[in-house]
Order: C-alpha cells, then structure tokens, then sequence
C-alpha cells in the first residue's frame, strides 16, 4: 500500500528536503505541496493525500487553522503537525483542531518515516517535548489568559481598542499573517470563538 502525502510548509528548502526524503521510501508517494494554509485545504480536495505534514508558522492562513478546516471536510485524511516549536497552545490548538500527530522539525527521518506510517493506521504520535507539555497542562489548570504572551496581550489591546487586523499590523509593526496567527492562539488561550468574545473576556477580566 501507498501512502499519499502532501507537504506544507511556507520554506522551499524545508520543503525541498521533505520531498527527498520521501522519494526514497517505497511505500511513500508525495502527490503536492503547499506554500500556506490556504492552498493546503485546496491541495487536499484536488490530490486527495492519506497524509498531511503540516507546517503551524505561515503567512496567510495558518497550520492550525488549515488542519481544523480540513479535518472538517475530509476527516479521513490524517494531518501532522511538523513544527520547530513546542508551545502548549500549539500542541493543544493542532491536536484540537484535529491532527493525529505533533513532531519537530529535528525529528530524525527514520523517526518521521514511522510517524507517517503510524498516522496513516490511525494512532497518534507526539514527540517527547509536546507529550510533556501536555502533561504540564493537565497538572496546571490554565486560568483564562493567564498564559497571553506579551505579544498576544498587545494584539488583544488592539482587539478592545476596535482595530481590525491590517491597524494592529500596522502598530505592532508585524505582518498580517502574524497578527492572524496570534489571534488564532488568543481565541484558543481564552476558549472562545469569535473577537466579540474574546474583546468581552478581555474587559471582564481586565486582561489588557
């Protein structure tokens, strides 16, 4: 059996050493490759992959938003996060938005290779850093905002202040893509689902 995969990430090196790394395996067969979020949910209903290597830090859309937008549509399809980062609303946010497995970037190939494999039979692997942030989480039940970085609070200031998210870019200083990431993490952090409620939580609980 073959197993179809599809990369996304926004790096061609990354993605370019990916794909070598496929081609060698026999059982592995890369059917496309997506530079942002938005082109990974096109790309899974054009190529149809068994696999996703799912890429969190992008322009535009991002990983975690992209991974819940295709679990939702084609949740047959098992999706990986492959990150350089392990932070607790990271792994949370992935594996809630539906990914099956969260590894990092160091991983080895041969690690990488039997995370494929084990995603595709349906069992979820973590790497040793996200399994232990998720057991820090467990232990330390979070408070609402309690864990916003500084960043974060300044984005969700900009949210209360009324500012869509092309202002706040421009008084942060940062890229759309990053703004949009940061508010994904917020909506996640304060367990809500739209700027009202989360501008709301954030007046209630003077968390800016």
């Amino acid at each position: 059996m073959t197993i179809k995969i599809l990369l996304v990430d926004d790096h061609n090196v990354v993605r370019s050493g990916l794909a070598k790394f496929l081609m060698v395996n026999k059982d592995f067969k890369l059917v496309g490759e997506a530079s942002d979020g938005a082109e990974a949910v096109q790309m899974v209903s054009l190529r149809k992959p068994d696999v996703v290597l799912m890429d969190l830090m992008m322009p535009g859309m991002d990983g975690i938003t992209a991974t819940r937008e295709i679990h939702k549509k084609y949740p047959q399809v098992k999706i990986i996060a492959l990150t350089s980062f392990a932070e607790q609303n990271m792994v949370q946010g992935a594996l809630q938005a539906g990914a099956i497995g969260y590894l990092q970037k160091n991983v080895t190939a041969k690690e990488l290779g039997n995370a494929i494999r084990s995603a595709w039979a349906g069992r979820m692997i973590l790497s040793p850093e996200a399994t232990q942030v998720l057991a820090q989480s467990v232990a330390q039940p979070q408070i609402p905002g309690e864990q916003l970085t500084e960043r974060e609070r300044d984005v969700l200031k900009g949210m209360v202040d009324g500012l869509n998210n092309n202002e706040i870019a421009e008084r942060l200083v940062v890229s759309l893509g990053t703004v949009k990431f940061h508010i994904s993490n917020i909506f996640h952090k304060l367990g809500v689902d739209s700027r009202v409620e989360a501008v709301k939580l954030a007046i209630e609980q003077k968390l800016v």
